[in-house]
């Protein structure tokens, strides 16, 4: 069963290489013991994400301007800043230079509508859209995900977010982010720095 849905989704091929290793070793193991279960638990996590199912950007600025103050009232140079980004995203499609955007930072007190306006940026951009709680998190585990050796090792909730979005491109809030503690279970910040950090 595993087998088949490794060869038939469509994998990047490292991560088909890696799930086929996992799922030898797995074969080689009894059935009931607590690796095999942990192997399972990895490769069914694996399997579930949408490792080729995105969303197609089609910004129309005209459209997104609609979107943004039909939303929002006031709040006018963070509409314009958030146009001007829209911009720049769609010039690079145009120009065939796509990649990783920058962060947008979205800053105030509770209540000026942050997070709706999370929801009409994915909105303008067709994109699902996800929150992402970290108000309170100490862990760096709820971040980076547990090590797949433990009993119960769950992926950290931006990949949780991917999850449930469905597609491997999500307009994706970090809520709260001002709100991460750390403790003598680590720094979650650092961890949370370590996932955003554009690859070199």
């Amino acid at each position: 069963q595993f087998r088949r849905r490794i060869l038939n989704q469509g994998l990047p091929q490292q991560v088909e290489d890696r799930l086929l290793n996992e799922l030898r070793r797995l074969q080689g193991m009894q059935p009931v013991s607590a690796e095999a279960t942990v192997v399972r638990t990895y490769l069914d996590t694996l399997l579930s994400l949408p490792w080729s199912d995105e969303t197609i950007d089609r910004i129309d600025l005209a459209r997104a301007e609609e979107i943004l103050n039909g939303h929002h009232y006031g709040l006018e140079s963070v509409k314009e800043r958030v146009l001007d980004y829209l911009a720049v995203r769609a010039l690079g499609a145009m120009t065939g230079r796509t990649g990783s955007s920058p962060i947008l930072c979205l800053v105030g007190p509770p209540g000026v509508g942050k997070t709706s306006l999370g929801q009409s940026i994915a909105e303008a951009m067709e994109r699902k859209f996800e929150i992402v709680s970290l108000g309170g998190v100490r862990d760096e585990a709820e971040i980076r995900g547990h090590r797949k050796t433990y009993i119960g090792a769950m992926p950290g909730r931006i990949i949780k977010a991917i999850n449930q979005s469905k597609v491997t491109n999500p307009v994706i809030l970090l809520d709260e982010i001002d709100k991460l503690a750390s403790d003598q279970r680590g720094d979650p910040a650092s961890a949370l720095l370590e996932v955003l950090k554009k690859k070199k």
